[in-house]
């Protein structure tokens, strides 16, 4: 038993290592014994954990999603606030993660999206994967929000999370290139203004 919880100890260690140096380099620039020398693992010891380097990114891809899940998106599930409340307390809140690292990292889905799409079938249909699920569980907070009235609900759930969804991450790419958090809340105040808010009663023209 002793055994077995050291391996998966070391195989989170590496795991969370390699989320770190990825989200700072990228697939390609980070290499595997950058990733071993800041575990203190011995190369070879690297495939009794994974299969390849492409394997290591999978399963950062699905360690990732899950802290992401458990820590920020179950947000969108807190029956204490009102759905629009939801929505506006995960900006704020990846927001302000992301200001804290001085804008340099971005969104790893939405990084490794970028340049792991057209070169890895198997890491894109995993991002893909991540990005649905991460779109349903929006559409089921926009949802709420139509039933309750606080969302416009000319548009289906899904499609506004979508569209929220892209806007989101292109807002966060733009972002790290800019080094600042502008693009954040100009898409926060134009979404939560326009988007996502119920259209004002057409005038009559008689």
């Amino acid at each position: 038993m002793a055994k077995v919880l050291q391996r998966e100890g070391t195989k989170l260690e590496l795991l969370e290592a390699g989320t770190r140096l990825m989200l700072e380099k990228g697939y390609s620039n980070c290499g595997l014994q950058e990733v071993l020398e800041s575990v203190g693992v011995p190369k070879g010891s690297f495939y009794h954990y994974f299969e390849s380097k492409e394997d290591f990114a999978l399963q950062i891809i699905r360690h990732f999603d899950q802290g992401y899940t458990e820590q920020i998106l179950c947000n969108l599930r807190d029956n204490n606030l009102s759905p629009i409340e939801r929505l506006k307390l995960y900006c704020a809140t990846h927001k302000q993660r992301i200001e804290e690292r001085k804008c340099t990292r971005g969104c790893l889905i939405g990084n490794l999206s970028q340049e792991m799409a057209g070169q890895s079938e198997v890491l894109r249909q995993e991002l893909e994967k991540v990005f649905q699920s991460w779109t349903d569980v929006f559409a089921q907070c926009m949802a709420e929000g139509q039933k309750r009235g606080e969302i416009r609900n000319d548009f289906e759930a899904l499609e506004l999370a979508d569209l929220f969804l892209s806007g989101w991450e292109g807002a966060i790419l733009r972002a790290k290139s800019m080094r600042t958090v502008k693009p954040l809340t100009t898409f926060v105040d134009l979404t939560f203004t326009f988007l996502l808010a119920q259209p004002s009663a057409k005038k009559v023209t008689i």
